[in-house]
């Protein structure tokens, strides 16, 4: 979620989207498709009280909106807006902005982080076929801005076909499951370096 293609500049939207809880439902709405605030509450861990409060300002901008009723159409059902959610800093942000887009993008990492750890604590209980092809891998790249363009464009083209919100397990394969590809794009920054420590810090470090 770095690309700011649809124009996601709005502080009092992406801070609304930041809440981990609202992150928790949009994307349950996004990829199982629509449901109640009694049921996104269950996956939250939060009352369906506060799961409505969430919705409501979800819907407020843009994220949500209501879906068909099911059954005697007694209880709200809500759906995710199909939108990509995409946010990037730009040079010439407002502060204002600036601090929403990188609030609402440590929200994106740290949900990303989370999904990871998960899927790695429970690595033990999947199928071999499964633990197999899962992969969790790390690399440096020798990129033009351009060719990183060109690399966030090519890694989506392959993606597409398979996102979760347009293939419904009716046109997906026999087996498949929710998967999670997460893919961070971005030039390397100058890492402070520490320094040697000095004689007399080591000497006291021994000694304690």
């Amino acid at each position: 979620m770095t690309q700011d293609r649809e124009g996601l500049s709005d502080p009092k939207a992406m801070r609304a989207l930041a809440h981990p809880a609202r992150l928790m439902i949009l994307n349950r709405l996004r990829v199982e498709g629509s449901a109640t605030a009694t049921e996104v509450a269950e996956i939250a861990g939060i009352t369906p009280s506060a799961a409505s409060y969430h919705l409501r300002m979800l819907a407020k901008y843009g994220f949500v909106e209501d879906a068909p009723a099911r059954g005697d159409g007694r209880e709200r059902m809500w759906r995710g807006v199909d939108r990509p959610l995409s946010v990037g800093v730009q040079p010439d942000d407002q502060p204002e902005v600036r601090a929403a887009k990188v609030l609402l993008i440590a929200a994106f990492r740290r949900d990303a982080n989370e999904e990871a750890e998960r899927a790695l604590a429970a690595s033990d209980l999947e199928p071999e076929e499964w633990r197999e092809v899962t992969l969790f891998s790390r690399h440096r790249l020798r990129v033009d801005a351009g060719e990183l363009a060109e690399l966030n464009r090519q890694i989506e083209k392959v993606l597409e076909p398979y996102f979760a919100r347009d293939r419904g397990e009716e046109v997906a394969p026999e087996g498949a499951r929710v998967v999670e590809a997460q893919v961070n794009l971005f030039p390397v920054a100058a890492r402070v370096v520490p320094g040697l420590p000095t004689e007399d810090h080591d000497a006291r470090m021994v000694s304690e």
